[in-house]
Parts: C-alpha cells; structure tokens; sequence
C-alpha cells in the first residue's frame, strides 16, 4: 500500500471539502482517514491516503492538488507517509 499525507492549511470558505475530495475520487485516490477543523476563521484538514489504485505517479497528483490549492486559497501538500513520519519524529 502507498500511503500518503494530504494537508490543507488556509483560511476557511465553502467548498474546500469537496473541491480536494471530488479530486481524489476521480483519481481513484481512497481516503483512509481524515481529520479536520477550524480555528478562528482558518480551516485545517489532514488526510491519510492510498494512492495505490491511481494511475497517476506522485509527482503528478502533488502538483495537481497544489493547483487545487491555488484555486480554492489554501495550501494543499502531499507527502508519502514515510517522510512525512520522519519530518515529524522527535
């Protein structure tokens, strides 16, 4: 299983959810877990991820998804599980 982490950081507006959700789905990207919340206004969402049954290479869906994130104001950032546990290990 390639898992991966989806983050979206940004300042709360409709439609965030769906815009990052409806991508994966059409990327057959299945969500594993999920998390989100908002703070004063500032929208935060983190997501574990197989990317398994895509057809797409990693690279491809980072940087569609930092489009996405262009498009809707938010930062939206993929990283394989791997590196993202080793970044955030003390």
């Amino acid at each position: 299983m390639k898992k991966a982490i989806i983050t979206v950081v940004g300042k709360d507006s409709v439609g965030i959810i769906a815009k990052v959700c409806t991508y994966l789905a059409n990327n057959q990207i299945n969500i594993m877990d999920i998390s989100q919340t908002i703070v004063q206004g500032f929208f935060n969402m983190m997501m574990i991820v197989d990317l398994n049954a895509s057809g797409k290479s990693f690279d491809v869906i980072s940087e569609e998804l930092d489009q996405i994130g262009e498009e809707i104001g938010c930062s939206v950032k993929l990283q394989m599980e791997d590196i993202f546990n080793s970044m955030h290990r003390i």
